[in-house]
């Protein structure tokens, strides 16, 4: 099993793909019949706090405490381990839809307040309210894809934001001018149509915990309330569950902070203690479609790793040599697909904001936005993918402590630098580089105190690996660059002033320049990590990374 996790990620990289371009669909849909505005920044706002609870609760701390317990009693006692299961989801269910109710209740009474607040405030309210019983169901179908993870079953997982995403372009399309006027008789409001795509969220949520739930229906699992006999188990996973909301979640706490600082002149005023705020109306959505352009890279490779290797290395947490060959492994494969795709991005970022965003009521403006802030995040998808791996680690370890306190430093750090450079000729980009800076910060740090914990994690190997995806990153970047100036230098004036289908061209000569340039590299460099992605099955290798004779 030592090697196997690379099968899986396979499987759930495969997924995650189909998962990200139908995720980016959803997002371009809704760009053009919305635009960056307040409206869509209400929207963003509105679904920041169900998503954060699915990061921190659902996919990150919850999962993260759960895996390794369940793990271990699955090994151990199959039957126990079902149980445990069963107790948790019961457990889990009961007291994630008394929080929802609680929320509601709250969000109700701010509404009803009689606070002064602007419209666009309000309907921002009103979308989290509509969209807050997405936070049950999506934390839910994290916690049950866990259990089908250890059974090594990752696919029905991988494959359930597929939902959302289509449920969401299909309420957007049925609710824009067109289809709406003949079905209606006449066009919709804009604010009910984005409550219409709100709505479409929470149904998609109940969709995702009904499909986890079927692919589990064999397993044996039912729900139940904590027995006696349970009550260590469910006490050693509740015991990790908050210092993990800390530690696996910081890159979370510090994008929802990001939403904040964006969204403050629509959801709050133009002024902060008199100061006129600096960052424009749909800042906020201009930021949220950056982020989905590093995270597709990121959540179809750097997720798709950690998501595969946590498992593997909880089964080998007793096995010190086994444990640092599995981790070696996910590091190489993260920086081998994070390098290349940071360069790639950082040089095809306009033809890639405009070919996927701008039309309708998204201006040229708008996606140059897109461009520039998306500049200040690419350079670290490397650094995010390793953080996903490096925090695993510790957890898998048993050690949740050393992340949280790690990541509390960088939560500081990161809303430090976002105050100081917005107001910087950086603007809302200013929270990019904020968030790149630290996450290049935290996992120096986590790398430092993991080679102190179980020796030395970087090995000659390791070291070797890196260098080599460095100068594939270098060429395959370069590639990108050239074929996107050549392609705008003698294409795009040909096409008579089609900026759209310019910009599509050139992207189309980047990404083949630069999957061209990355094969040529792996063939010349001998990178070794794309036959793991393809066959699953790495060359034999020691304990301690050296090739078995």
């Amino acid at each position: 099993m030592s090697g196997s996790f690379e099968r899986h990620a396979r499987t759930v990289t495969l997924l995650t793909l189909v998962s990200r371009v139908t995720g980016l669909a959803r997002d371009a849909t809704l760009a053009r019949l919305f635009g960056a505005g307040p409206l869509m920044d209400a929207f963003n706002f509105g679904f920041t706090v169900p998503n954060l609870f699915r990061r921190l609760f659902g996919e990150g701390a919850l999962t993260a405490s759960f895996l390794p317990v369940y793990a271990r009693l699955d090994r151990d006692d199959p039957a126990r381990a079902r149980a445990f299961a069963g107790a948790m989801l019961g457990g889990v269910a009961v007291l994630l839809a008394a929080i929802t109710l609680i929320g509601e209740a709250a969000l109700a009474l701010v509404r009803d307040s009689g606070a002064d607040r602007g419209a666009d405030a309000g309907i921002g309210i009103e979308l989290l309210m509509i969209m807050l019983p997405f936070m049950p169901f999506v934390c839910l179908t994290a916690l049950l894809g866990a259990v089908l993870q250890v059974h090594h079953r990752f696919g029905p997982t991988a494959a359930s934001p597929i939902l959302l995403n289509l449920a969401v372009v299909a309420a957007g399309l049925v609710g824009a001018p067109p289809v709406a006027s003949k079905l209606l008789g006449h066009e919709l409001d804009p604010a009910m149509h984005v409550r219409i795509v709100a709505a479409s969220v929470v149904l998609a949520g109940a969709g995702q915990v009904l499909w986890s739930w079927l692919a589990l229906r064999r397993s044996g699992i039912r729900l139940a309330l904590r027995g006696p006999r349970l009550s260590e188990p469910i006490r050693e996973t509740i015991r990790k569950v908050l210092p993990m909301l800390v530690g696996l979640g910081v890159f979370q706490l510090n994008t929802a902070v990001d939403a904040l600082i964006a969204s403050w002149r629509t959801m709050v005023g133009p002024t902060f203690f008199g100061i006129e705020w600096p960052l424009e109306e749909g800042s906020l959505t201009v930021l949220t479609c950056a982020q989905r352009l590093y995270e597709f890279p990121l959540g179809v490779f750097g997720v798709a790793v950690a998501t595969a290797i946590f498992p593997a290395m909880a089964r080998e947490s007793h096995d010190a040599a086994a444990f640092l060959t599995t981790l070696r492994r996910g590091l190489r494969l993260t920086v081998f697909i994070g390098l290349p795709a940071s360069a790639a991005l950082v040089a095809m970022r306009d033809p890639l904001a405009a070919t996927l965003f701008q039309g309708g009521r998204f201006t040229p403006e708008d996606s140059e936005m897109v461009a520039w802030v998306l500049l200040g995040y690419a350079p670290a998808i490397w650094a995010y993918s390793m953080q996903q791996v490096a925090t695993r680690a510790f957890y898998a370890l048993g050690d949740s402590m050393t992340p949280m306190r790690v990541a509390l430093g960088m939560v500081v750090l990161n809303l430090a630098l976002n105050l100081i450079l917005i107001w910087t000729p950086l603007g809302v980009a200013g929270l990019a580089w904020s968030t790149a800076i630290a996450a290049i910060a935290q996992i120096s740090i986590l790398m430092a105190l993991l080679s102190r914990r179980v020796g030395a994690v970087v090995d000659r190997q390791v070291a070797s690996s890196w260098s080599r995806s460095l100068v594939c990153a270098v060429v395959t970047g370069a590639a990108v660059a050239v074929a996107a100036w050549i392609s705008n230098r003698f294409v795009g004036a040909a096409l008579g002033g089609d900026a759209w289908l310019a910009a599509l061209v050139a992207l189309a000569a980047s990404t083949l320049s630069g999957c061209g340039a990355a094969l040529l590299c792996v063939r010349l460099l001998g990178l070794e990590e794309f036959g793991w992605l393809l066959r699953g099955r790495p060359s034999d290798t020691t304990h301690n990374g050296s090739r078995s004779a």
